[in-house]
């Protein structure tokens, strides 16, 4: 199923119900937030604010930024919530199966990011060089 068998006839397509099931899955694998959480939770679980300390070192997310992330990446199957009955209460999270598999292709990918940072930025330097003299 892609967006477009989807799109109502005024144009407009329904929330998530209507993009193609892979495609949304790959949002949710490699969404800001995302790739920086599969990653932490590569390395150990970690209890939500443990996560937070983890992601905010990259980049300030707030807590219903993550939330949200790691209840859609647990409904997905990748990311395992494990709450405590104890007072206080913890919850832990790590990765399932599923979701260690993720994470190991998406830390792949990062990891090539950043390895090849110096090309990508040449070939922006190049690019942008070629946009100024063309005017």
């Amino acid at each position: 199923m892609s967006v477009s068998e989807d799109a109502r006839r005024d144009g407009t397509v329904r929330g998530d119900e209507g993009m193609c099931p892979y495609r949304l899955v790959l949002e949710h694998v490699t969404s800001r937030w995302g790739v920086l959480v599969l990653i932490a939770l590569l390395e150990r679980p970690h209890r939500f604010s443990e996560l937070r300390r983890a992601i905010d070192g990259v980049r300030r997310v707030s807590e219903k930024m993550l939330t949200q992330t790691l209840q859609t990446l647990e409904r997905d199957g990748l990311v395992h919530r494990d709450a405590q009955p104890v007072i206080p209460p913890r919850v832990d999270y790590s990765l399932t199966p599923l979701g260690h598999e993720a994470a190991e292709q998406v830390r792949t990918l990062a990891l090539w990011t950043e390895q090849r940072m110096d090309a990508v930025t040449q070939a922006r330097e190049k690019y942008d060089a070629a946009r100024v003299a063309a005017g």
